[in-house]
């Protein structure tokens, strides 16, 4: 798994959970199980450890990284509230899983979960829109990173994050960046330094603009859309869409 996509497809909009209503589909798996607390920078689990259990994300941020050859590390995602770790897995993890903040998780047992899914016709239509959403976020990371200039992959990845809004926050446009430059950076494929320039850039032009230690605000979005070079309507359909599809992550 590179990246678990943020919001859902159709499919799994028909499992979404409104306020006072209890969780449904995959994520009520998880409901009854106990909270783990884990600090920021301590591993979830890591790369080669027998694949035993599923998690959740119920609250915080965490980066999935894989540790190349020559020592330096290559961050593949970044998963936050709501997002499920593991569901394609089989024997072991293909990757290491830390703590950007202080994390809280559930984890179920892989027996338990294809014991459930077995038995559940109605939770198979989900596990398949969820290994679609990992398909497509590979992809989506191998255009990124073979095709677009540092601009365009600065821009994406903004422009992703601001889809995700797990917040509530999309009126404002802003968004949360828990995660170091050093982060963005390795998830990227570019320096530090290429980050923060491309991020000044963008604020000299009028694109962005700081809105905290760990927050920005977009201020033009359209512009975001184009310089990351993506379909304009694309973009505007999928934010009236992940809108309405975030409920499925509380």
């Amino acid at each position: 798994m590179l990246q678990v996509a943020n919001f859902h497809h159709a499919e799994g909009v028909t499992s979404a959970t409104f306020p006072g209503s209890a969780p449904t589909g995959l994520q009520a798996l998880f409901q009854k199980l106990p909270v783990e607390r884990i600090a920021a920078g301590q591993s979830l689990f890591f790369e080669g450890d027998a694949a035993g259990h599923l998690f959740e994300v119920v609250e915080g941020s965490l980066r999935i990284f894989k540790i190349i050859s020559d020592g330096r590390r290559v961050i593949t995602g970044f998963l936050h509230d709501g997002d499920i770790i593991g569901v394609s897995l089989k024997s072991h993890y293909l990757y290491s899983a830390e703590a950007v903040t202080d994390i809280k998780v559930r984890r179920i047992s892989r027996r338990t979960f294809e014991t459930e899914v077995d038995k559940s016709p109605g939770l198979r239509p989900e596990v398949f829109a969820h290994l679609c959403d990992e398909m497509a976020a590979a992809q989506d990371q191998m255009v990124l990173l073979s095709r677009k200039n540092a601009e365009e992959r600065v821009c994406s990845f903004l422009l992703k994050e601001l889809l995700r809004d797990i917040d509530g926050r999309q009126s404002d446009n802003i968004i949360e960046l828990p995660m170091t430059r050093l982060d963005i950076a390795d998830y990227l494929g570019l320096t530090i330094e290429t980050v923060s320039r491309t991020m000044t850039k963008l604020a000299n032009k009028g694109v962005v603009a700081p809105a905290g230690r760990h927050s920005v605000r977009i201020v033009k979005r359209s512009a975001l859309v184009l310089l990351a070079g993506n379909d304009d309507e694309y973009v505007d359909n999928m934010v009236e869409f992940a809108s309405y599809a975030r409920w499925s992550h509380h």
